[in-house]
């Protein structure tokens, strides 16, 4: 086992990594932006090593500071969180390069999983299933339907230079297809000065599902069951679920199934998440797999009762796993508490935390690095706190959340607990009815539909 891991990251993960540690007797590293002098993480850590300014670029991803800080410690390893380096490849190859073992991928498993077109081929190679599409770009309307109807409508039609939404057009059978060919093609042409077109299964209704694996070095996998991720904003998860409401035995089997192929199609060692499409009609589809610990493992942890950071320490030094399958055994959900203003377009809010009082009481948890007196810095990502709840049943989680974010009092900034207050009153996303589309629909802050 290590005798000292330096954790390369900041805020509530950074704290996160420390209290495991802690707990297996290791000596911790925090590293700091003179940004983060004040952070919790900073403070109970057994060293600190400021690595630079506020600039992210001048600190958390400046390796050769990182390596250094490593170094003169006398850390045997180093943890990289989320963001920042833990999905960097050449990271982990200087850590290895340095006799520093990395707590995540290889560089061969990052480069392997990082570059889309090579991940979709490694994934169909693997009979992951994959969203199906065309083989290159559309020769003429003859090619264009033989390929609509193998892969089946509906189908998406989108330019090969496309973007913002331009040069995109979802068709259900094959007239509407004769219809728009020449259409969306001029449109691509002007808007991109290229009208090539590829064509790809559309996936009606999707929700944002993943998996949870874990691998070790002997060739040992297994799945942790799933996290519903579909309440995004532009992309960005905000609320998260275990079970999803979506989810059937059958569907949990054969998803935790395809993403230990994935897993094992790449040799990985590690916890890691293979993320998923599913349509309405329970089909999945292989979107990525991210190499590193995620922002809501926490909701595996309180599902199935493992700590998922102990898991990663232990299977980089060698442990093996248990090589177990997992479903969930209660329900928990996840509220990404962010600095930011929901009724002034999400604009950020950095600044000094006046009074503060985080919520409590059983089956309630709360990941934070701030407190009353801190400030927060303009420089990171704008989460400043993980609240996750658990029960027997999801009925009771949202009950008991809802309770959670009336106790949860921060002054001083504005931040997201409002939005998520609204949400969970909701009577569609109380009754499970969303996907990833759910907030492009509902004007959650002005929308008078309530539950009783």
């Amino acid at each position: 086992m290590f005798n000292k891991i330096l954790i390369a990251n900041r805020g509530e993960i950074a704290l996160r990594i420390i209290r495991t540690c802690k707990e297996m007797g290791i000596k911790t590293v925090a590293v700091y932006s003179t940004a983060d002098k004040d952070s919790l993480h900073v403070r109970f850590a057994d060293e600190a090593v400021c690595i630079g300014p506020p600039p992210s670029s001048e600190s958390y991803l400046r390796i050769p500071s990182i390596i250094s800080a490593a170094e003169i410690t006398n850390a045997d390893a180093i943890h990289p969180g989320y963001g920042f380096l833990a999905e960097n490849a050449k990271f982990s190859k200087v850590c290895e390069d340095n006799d520093i073992k990395f707590i995540g991928a290889s560089p061969a498993m990052i480069d392997a999983m990082g570059d889309k077109a090579s991940a979709k081929a490694t994934m169909i190679a693997a009979g992951v299933p994959c969203v199906p599409g065309s083989a290159g770009l559309l020769k003429d309307l003859d090619h264009a339907k033989k390929t609509a109807n193998e892969i089946v409508y509906p189908v998406m039609m989108k330019a090969t230079a496309g973007g913002g939404g331009k040069g995109m057009r979802v068709l259900w059978n094959d007239e509407e297809l004769e219809d728009a060919w020449e259409k969306v093609r001029r449109e691509a042409k002007a808007a991109f000065g290229n009208d090539g077109m590829y064509m790809e299964k559309f996936i009606e209704e999707p929700r944002h599902i993943e998996i949870q694996i874990a691998g070790d070095m002997y060739g040992n996998y297994c799945h942790m069951s799933e996290r519903d991720c579909s309440i995004q904003r532009r992309h960005q998860k905000l609320v998260e679920e275990t079970p999803s409401p979506f989810m059937t035995t059958k569907l949990r089997k054969d998803m935790g199934e395809a993403a230990k192929r994935a897993a094992a199609a790449v040799n990985y060692e590690g916890v890691g998440t293979v993320e998923f499409l599913v349509d309405k009609h329970r089909n999945f589809f292989f979107m990525e797999m991210n190499t590193r610990i995620q922002v809501e493992h926490t909701i595996t942890e309180e599902a199935i009762s493992w700590d998922l950071i102990k898991e990663q320490i232990k299977i980089a030094a060698g442990i093996p796993i248990t090589g177990k399958d997992y479903k969930p055994q209660v329900h928990v959900m996840q509220c990404r508490i962010n600095a930011e203003d929901p009724f002034n377009n999400w604009r950020p809010s950095p600044g000094r935390i006046g009074d503060y009082h985080q919520p409590g009481g059983h089956g309630v948890r709360v990941d934070t690095h701030v407190y009353s007196g801190y400030t927060i810095p303009p420089n990171y990502d704008s989460m400043i706190s993980k609240l996750i709840v658990y029960a027997r049943s999801r009925e009771e989680v949202i009950a008991k959340m809802r309770r959670a974010l009336d106790e949860y009092v921060i002054e001083g900034i504005k931040t997201t607990i409002p939005f998520h207050q609204r949400l969970l009153m909701n009577p569609d996303f109380v009754a499970g009815n969303f996907t990833t589309k759910f907030l492009e629909e509902h004007d959650i802050l002005n929308d008078d539909a309530v539950v009783e």
